[in-house]
């Protein structure tokens, strides 16, 4: 058997007697109903071939009927030609290379990442299915073993997508629908065996497809190895393959930019004790007595924050431009690179023109389009909804997802509002410790509640999403996921990024000076703790990118062992007078494990952090270790979800990680934009360096040159001097050194942006898409196909 359909029935007598006759009533209404479009749907199938073996389970307060599935060779050779499935006429050595692989090899490296996999599936020259020509077709002769196991699930489930169990004009139709009224509690493929590998240790080519991808794969002993790309794609699809693959081709870009972040790091450690404005804060003693930061709160030393601006040192230096420049075209590289690889593997895959031929409509959109029409394409009578009512439906969605970001915008500003608020509290509370770090203290809890907001907001847009993107009609599964993830991602942005682009871009710019300070719903406006913005933006980014990385891998290790053992107790624990040591059948400890939910959640956590290791890498050159070795841990903790934890999925075709790709693309141009500004303008770089070539190259001096003195209203209604950091005159007027410096930010930017984007360009030119032994392969391919299926062939 290739599939599985389950439902679970209530006998009569176990019904509860404290039930009212109208809730009793109500169900065995409802499982009349669930019982006659079952018959009707299972009928249906019997009529189209499918051939049927049913096994029960009984438990102790209800009976599993789990009904096996499998296709005729006629049923498979039909829907094949259908479905336009692609099959082999000559078999070819196995292809596939790594570019590690070859520089090691040329350089008489031993590489230990390689490792001899069994069973490795070979290359095939393939075309679409033709049942008139089937002799040319490789091993046709063996009926049993010419389509392999994923292409006869495939087939079950298209069959199963698109067969009525009711009334024809209501278009009734589907087993998806059939599971969301619950009159199957589950539909899918079986494993292929047990994923553990006997004690006796056998031959590893006798172990079957899933032990050999424990083995090798989700091992967490095999971290280092490179992931058996083909036997994924065999086992899983080519959907599934693809994210692994490009998960494995991020991680491995990851290293370079690691290596790079922790060296300038590491610069910035000493730089930190060389640096002369730092010495300068911390001998200051009482030097510099600065203005109080709100209206109860105390005057200041100056030398109190001297540990605090050495820190900032850490993050804020030359180093930092050159490992912006370096993460800008790392980024570019990176996908440039990408698209050479997803041609390779398309091209292997069999996959290259999948999306434009073989696509069809959703059973969602079969059951729900309420007109058809002719293509003018094909001449065939489809399926059809007016584009016009889908815009309409598209704005209204537009309109929700609008109110939403507001909302998570509100939830910013609170967080804002709870930040000054608390620092104030702190500040005027008296006890030195926390007046000492108060700005600090503020911060840090500002950012974990940031997390948590972010994290519950989540949960209730991605239903809202699911739901818009229904009512939406999108004809294709391409087409509704591509919308979907668009909806989320947008919201996913504004949530996550909001924050640390507040305090990138805005914070502490807006604040006024002594005596005249810029009140925000009268509370008045933040600013930059003591150490610069930088260094709140550094641990901003840490706490969200860190904090979601180790909540979601927790999440990842412990949500899916939790619900798969209560998913076996529960059956456990209810089995009626039968042994539970009894050895189980397949099917059921298949479906003991938990229903595959598709790939979103994976590569959204995977974009966030590409956004968050490119947007603000100029804040924190550490971002893309912590990255590297959180992908380390998600490479094998997704392979033991896949092989262990979830039931096999159907295995999907594609082209590639599809509107993924865009939205990287995006995050790389926005990542240049973002870190010209950030170093034009929340860093200290350019009034350094402008300190340095106007006045002492040294440096000496610098600190009393960004500090200004107190307005005199303020002065003569104190009694008091004080000095606050700006580049004012003593009237609270902008200085000419504002402008000059305003100038050369402003001409920082074009300079950065302009010699990135030039460089970025002539990458993309010089580097070609599609390699050019994979066009040759193609032409080789297309020349076989148009050979072997030409009508006059003899």
């Amino acid at each position: 058997a290739d599939y599985v359909l389950v439902w679970e029935t209530v006998p009569r007598k176990l019904i509860k007697r404290k039930d009212s006759s109208e809730s009793k009533g109500l169900r065995e209404r409802s499982a009349i109903i669930h019982r006659t479009w079952r018959k009707k749907f299972l009928d249906k199938l019997l009529d189209a071939g499918i051939h049927m073996e049913e096994h029960t389970s009984r438990l102790e307060k209800k009976v599993v009927h789990y009904l096996l599935l499998s296709a005729p060779w006629s049923v498979l050779c039909y829907y094949a030609e259908e479905l336009q499935l692609r099959l082999p006429l000559q078999a070819l050595p196995n292809q596939a290379s790594n570019w590690s692989d070859r520089v090691l090899g040329r350089l008489g490296i031993c590489n230990m990442m390689a490792e001899e996999v069994p069973n490795l599936p070979l290359d095939y020259c393939t075309c679409r299915f033709k049942v008139n020509k089937l002799q040319w077709f490789l091993e046709s002769d063996k009926q049993d073993t010419f389509f392999s196991t994923t292409q006869r699930q495939r087939i079950l489930y298209e069959i199963l997508a698109t067969t009525q169990y009711g009334c024809s004009k209501e278009r009734e139709v589907g087993v998806d629908w059939l599971l969301s009224e619950k009159v199957f509690t589950a539909a899918f493929p079986l494993h292929d065996g047990p994923f553990e590998v006997p004690p006796e240790e056998p031959a590893p080519s006798s172990l079957n497809q899933r032990q050999i991808l424990f083995q090798y794969w989700a091992n967490w002993r095999k971290w280092y190895k490179y992931q058996p790309l083909d036997h994924i794609r065999k086992y899983f699809g080519e959907k599934v393959a693809f994210y692994f693959a490009w998960l494995g081709f991020y991680t491995g870009w990851l290293l370079p930019a690691a290596v790079m972040g922790t060296m300038v790091f590491i610069a910035g450690i000493s730089l930190m004790f060389d640096d002369v404005p730092s010495q300068e804060i911390c001998e200051s003693q009482e030097e510099y007595r600065m203005c109080p930061l709100c209206r109860s709160c105390p005057y200041w030393q100056l030398s109190s924050i001297c540990k605090m601006f050495k820190a900032g040192r850490l993050f804020d230096h030359g180093g930092t431009i050159f490992f912006s420049i370096f993460m800008s075209l790392w980024a570019v590289m990176f996908l440039e690179y990408w698209k050479r690889m997803n041609a390779s593997l398309a091209y292997r895959w069999d996959c290259s023109d999948f999306k434009d031929i073989e696509e069809r409509p959703r059973p969602q959109f079969t059951a729900m389009a309420p007109l058809t029409i002719i293509n003018p394409i094909t001449g065939a009578e489809e399926l059809y909804f007016p584009k016009r009512s889908r815009r309409h439906r598209v704005l209204a969605g537009s309109m929700v997802i609008i109110m939403m970001i507001a909302i998570v915008v509100m939830f910013v500003v609170s967080v804002i509002l709870y930040r000054v608020v608390v620092a104030i509290l702190l500040s005027s509370s008296g006890y030195f410790q926390f007046v000492a770090s108060a700005s600090r203290i503020a911060s840090i809890t500002g950012s974990l509640v940031n997390l948590f907001f972010i994290l519950i907001l989540s949960k209730i847009y991605i239903s809202l999403a699911h739901f818009l993107t229904k009512w939406e009609m999108h004809r294709t599964e391409t087409e509704y996921e591509d919308a979907f993830i668009f909806k989320v991602f947008i919201f996913q942005f504004v949530s996550f990024y909001s924050s640390p682009i507040y305090i990138a871009f805005f914070k502490g710019r807006f604040v006024g000076y002594p005596g005249n300070y810029v009140n925000f719903l009268g509370v008045r406006s933040e600013e930059c703790s003591p150490g610069g913005c930088l260094i709140e933006l550094a641990q901003e980014l840490l706490i969200i990118m860190v904090g979601k990385q180790i909540i979601n891998n927790m999440q990842e290790v412990v949500i899916p062992k939790l619900k798969c053992w209560w998913h076996k107790h529960r059956l456990d624990s209810s089995k009626k007078g039968e042994s539970v040591q009894a050895e189980e059948a397949p099917w059921e400890k298949n479906y003991q494990l938990l229903v595959f939910e598709g790939l979103f959640d994976e590569y959204l956590e995977m974009v966030m952090q590409f956004g968050f290791i490119t947007i603000f890498v100029a804040a924190c050159p550490l971002a893309p270790l912590f990255a590297l070795l959180n992908n380390w841990v998600e490479i094998r903790l997704d392979a033991q979800k896949f092989v262990c934890d979830y039931r096999r999925p159907v295995a999907e075709r594609a082209q590639g990680i599809g509107i993924w790709f865009y939205i990287l693309e995006v995050i790389a141009q926005l990542a240049v934009i973002s870190n010209a500004f950030l170093i034009a303008f929340t860093s200290d770089f350019l009034p350094r360096t402008y300190y340095k070539y106007i006045y002492d190259s040294s440096l000496r001096g610098y600190v009393n040159f960004t500090l200004a003195y107190a307005p005199w209203d303020f002065v003569l209604q104190n009694n008091s001097t004080c000095r606050y950091r700006a580049f004012r005159d003593q009237d609270g007027n902008l200085s000419l050194t504002y402008w000059h410096l305003l100038a050369i930010r402003l001409g920082f930017i074009i300079a950065f942006e302009h010699v990135v984007f030039f460089i970025a360009r002539v990458i993309e030119l010089l580097v070609p898409d599609i390699p050019e032994s994979v066009e040759v392969k193609v032409k080789r391919e297309r020349y076989l196909a148009k050979e072997a299926l030409a009508e006059n062939k003899v």
